[in-house]
């Protein structure tokens, strides 16, 4: 299917839109999927890094929690999907049929944060010191993860004439429709976040602290975005992902603020910074001739 795409107030024209990447033995691929993919390899890459230079996580332990993470969030975002439209799907077969679209970010948040739960336990490291780790790249998931709605010219708002609205056509249509580009307000509200989050992330002064942070920043955001679109998941008369996006607001809010107030609060000991510096790890891989 190809889409028809236009940026009237930013000076754009109409250009169009393939939502089908290539084929791979008679199968599509569409661009969503390419996306999403490139946004879990660059999250991967930042979880890495943190994990080597800063928080003290084995390597091993992040790929190893990455093999689980990955598929069950997945499962969590189909999921969560399914189970707030249930009244679309007649069949087993159409509710595990992944491949025809259907999936949610809040699932794949939930599914992912039991997971490292688990891990975590098993493993013996500290939860919230982990869920700092990740958010950071949740984010960089979801930024990027955005625009495969882009493609598919989906997850938009209702019609409007500001400045960035988003024309969009198909090949069915006479004329384009101009909407608020959601998909873009929350793509660049995460990036506006990360990059908030991520020049705070070594000030941080108890773990759980970067965790909190996401929570109260998505939430709160995703709540006013939520607002604004037309393909909202409902529970009764509530958007769902509205609920919860205040919900996450509130909480991640209290916890700030309890941390904040409370006189004695749970300062990172130098003695627990065991990662090194990028600097320091170059010298000590040159002195001993290996990577270790």
């Amino acid at each position: 299917m190809t889409n028809y795409i236009s940026f009237p107030g930013l000076g754009i024209d109409e250009f169009s839109v393939k939502e089908v990447a290539f084929s791979i033995f008679g199968r599509d691929v569409a661009w969503y999927g390419v996306i999403i993919t490139v946004g879990i390899i660059l999250a991967c890459a930042y979880v890495l890094n943190r994990a080597k230079y800063y928080e003290g996580i084995k390597e091993d332990d992040v790929l190893d929690l990455a093999l689980y993470i990955i598929p069950l969030s997945i499962i969590g975002a189909r999921l969560y999907y399914v189970l707030t439209s249930l009244d679309q799907y007649d069949s087993l077969k159409e509710a595990i049929a992944i491949w025809e679209g259907g999936l949610a970010i809040y699932g794949a948040v939930i599914g992912g944060a039991i997971t490292a739960l688990v891990f975590c336990v098993i493993k013996k490291i500290k939860v919230l010191k982990m869920y700092d780790m990740l958010v950071p790249a949740v984010m960089i998931g979801q930024i990027v993860g955005r625009w495969g709605n882009f493609v598919n010219a989906e997850a938009h708002g209702g019609v409007t004439d500001i400045f960035i609205r988003m024309g969009i056509r198909s090949k069915t249509m006479a004329e384009a429709i101009y909407v608020h580009p959601t998909f873009l307000y929350e793509s660049m509200w995460n990036l506006i976040g990360f990059l908030l989050i991520n020049a705070f992330y070594r000030k941080k002064r108890y773990h759980g602290q970067i965790f909190f942070m996401y929570m109260t920043w998505y939430g709160f955001g995703r709540f006013l975005i939520e607002g604004l679109r037309t393909d909202s998941l409902y529970v009764g008369p509530f958007r769902i992902s509205q609920v919860i996006g205040l919900v996450s607001f509130v909480v991640g809010l209290a916890f700030l603020l309890l941390f904040y107030l409370k006189k004695e609060r749970q300062p990172i000991l130098e003695k627990e910074k065991t990662a090194i510096t990028k600097e320091e790890y170059k010298r000590k891989v040159k002195k001993n001739g290996k990577d270790n």
